[in-house]
C-alpha cells in the first residue's frame, strides 16, 4: 500500500505505519528551535510547563498530539506567544500580510536595512553612528571570552568595563539563579531590560559584558543593537565546557550526561542573532595573549581608532 497516497486521516490510521502529521512534524520543529534559542533543556522546560518530559519529546518529535491546554503551558515556559509557537503570527491582519510581502526572499543585508529604518520612523532609532561605537557590547555563550578580554579591552581603549550580569543582581538584590528560582524568567527579562537601558544612559564610553541569553529577548536584544557597536566572542564548544569548568562550575558537565549535545543545540539556536554582530571573533583560534592583540586590531579598525 503506498500510503502516502492516501488522504491525510487515513495515512494515520494506515496499520503497520508510523506516519506523523506534518503540520505536528512543524509544530514539534518550532519548539525545539525556541527551546535551543532560549538555552532551556527539555527537562526544564517539561517542569515550567508542568508536563512530563516523556509528553513533551514527544510533542517535538511530532508523535503527541498535544491539547491546546498543554500547547499553552509549553508556549509559556518558553516565554512565546501560542500564536509563535503555532506559526507565523505575521498572518493576523492585512497589514501584517502587506509588510510580510514586501520583505519576503530579501537578503538579510535588506532587512537590517529595513529593521533600523523602521525603528527610526517609529521612534526607536538610536545614537549617531559615533555614540553607538562608543558602547562595545560583547555577545555569546558563557565562556567566550566576554569577561577577560573585555576588562583588557576597556582598559586598552580607557573606558568603563561592566558585566550585564552583575548589574542585573544589583537591581533585583540577589543571585541570577535566585531571580529565576524566585521570580521567574519574566522577571528576569524586566530586570535585564533596566539593567541594559541605565547602563547605555550612564555611560558614554563602555565595554559591556552580556549574558549569552540576552539574544533570546527580541526588545532587548533590539535595544543593544541600536545602542552599542556588538562583537560576537565565538568559542569551540569543548571550549566553553573547558572554560566554565576552569572557573570552578561544574554545573553543565552534572546537569545532564547531553551537556554538550545541549550546548550545541543552543548554539545552533542562537547562532543566528548572534551573528547580527558589527564584529565576529573567534577566541578558540589562539591562545589569550595573542587572541586580545588581534581582538584589539580589529575592534580598533572597526572603531576607525588608531591602532
Amino acid at each position: 500500500m503506498n500510503v502516502e497516497a492516501l488522504p491525510l486521516a487515513a495515512q494515520l490510521e494506515a496499520p503497520g505505519e508510523e506516519v506523523r502529521s506534518p503540520f505536528l512534524v512543524a509544530l514539534g520543529e518550532r519548539v525545539r528551535t525556541l527551546r535551543s534559542r532560549r538555552g532551556m533543556t527539555r527537562k526544564a522546560v517539561a517542569r515550567a510547563a508542568d508536563v512530563s518530559e516523556r509528553h513533551l519529546a514527544n510533542l517535538e518529535y511530532g508523535t503527541g498530539n498535544a491539547s491546546i491546554l498543554v500547547l499553552l503551558q509549553v508556549s509559556q515556559a518558553l516565554q512565546c506567544s501560542l500564536a509563535e509557537m503555532l506559526g507565523d503570527i505575521t498572518t493576523s491582519s492585512p497589514e501584517w500580510l502587506l509588510i510580510r510581502e514586501l520583505l519576503e526572499r530579501r537578503s538579510e543585508a535588506d532587512l537590517r536595512r529595513a529593521r533600523m529604518m523602521l525603528g527610526e520612523l517609529l521612534g526607536a532609532g538610536g545614537d549617531n553612528e559615533p555614540a553607538r561605537k562608543a558602547r562595545i557590547a560583547l555577545i555569546g555563550l558563557r565562556g567566550a571570552g566576554k569577561s577577560t578580554l573585555g576588562r583588557r579591552l576597556a582598559d586598552d581603549l580607557g573606558y568603563a568595563f561592566i558585566e550585564l550580569s552583575r548589574e542585573i543582581e544589583k537591581f533585583a538584590g540577589c543571585g541570577i539563579s535566585e531571580i529565576h528560582n524566585l521570580y521567574g524568567a519574566h522577571a528576569y527579562r524586566r530586570y535585564e531590560r533596566r539593567a541594559l537601558e541605565e547602563a547605555i544612559q550612564i555611560y558614554p564610553e563602555v565595554v559591556i559584558a552580556t549574558p549569552g541569553g540576552l539574544v533570546s529577548d527580541a526588545a532587548n536584544f533590539n535595544l543593544l543593537l541600536t545602542h552599542c557597536y556588538t562583537v560576537w566572542l565565538q568559542a569551540a564548544p569543548a571550549d566553553h565546557m573547558a572554560r566554565v569548568a576552569a572557573q570552578g562550575d561544574l554545573r553543565p558537565m552534572a546537569a545532564s550526561r547531553e551537556a554538550m549535545e545541549d550546548l550545541k543545540r543552543i548554539l545552533v539556536g542562537r547562532s543566528a542573532f548572534y551573528s547580527k554582530a558589527d564584529l565576529t571573533f573567534n577566541t578558540s583560534l589562539r591562545p589569550l595573549e595573542e587572541s586580545f592583540e588581534a581582538l584589539r586590531t580589529q575592534v580598533r579598525s572597526g572603531l576607525a581608532l588608531s591602532p
